[in-house]
């Protein structure tokens, strides 16, 4: 009786393994089917204020999206980096007029979804394409290609 038990178990086991690798690998399957689609969206409300939001699946991983991205926005000379979490892969960033943040999490061991925030102030324009632009930076510098959706 224990044997047969036993046996089940493993069998149990076993299904329930096969089909979290059959749940991960579909992921990364729509994950590559997507890799290196912009997608953007913006809000601005009646008195100004609201979002602008850009993301993106890339083949690379997690850790070198970060990198890649901390070492770009720490080069540029219009941008001050105002908080890096090296763990959370989280950057926060300004402009001096437009606060955004940066978010490079792991989809898989060499797949990555991007997404960088940024918001409107009353007196500013749009900041859908400084995001969008430093999606694109970010692909560039990771020799990976990007196209933003609709374009």
């Amino acid at each position: 009786m224990t044997h047969r038990l036993s046996k089940y178990c493993s069998l149990a086991g076993f299904a329930l393994l096969l089909a979290a690798t059959s749940a991960s690998a579909q992921w990364v399957l729509v994950g590559h089917a997507v890799a290196g689609r912009i997608q953007q969206m913006a809000h601005k409300s009646d008195n100004g204020t609201g979002y602008d939001v850009a993301t993106v699946v890339l083949e690379a991983k997690a850790d070198k999206v970060y990198s890649t991205a901390l070492t770009s926005l720490k080069a540029h000379p219009g941008i001050k980096v105002t908080k890096s979490n090296d763990h959370q892969h989280k950057i926060e960033f300004t402009n001096g007029q437009q606060d955004a943040s940066l978010q490079a999490t792991a989809l898989g061991d060499k797949l990555t979804q991007l997404v960088i925030a940024s918001n409107l102030n009353p007196a500013g324009t749009s900041a859908t394409s400084l995001v969008v632009q430093g999606v694109m930076k970010v692909c560039g510098e990771l020799k990976v290609e990007c196209t933003v959706e609709g374009e």
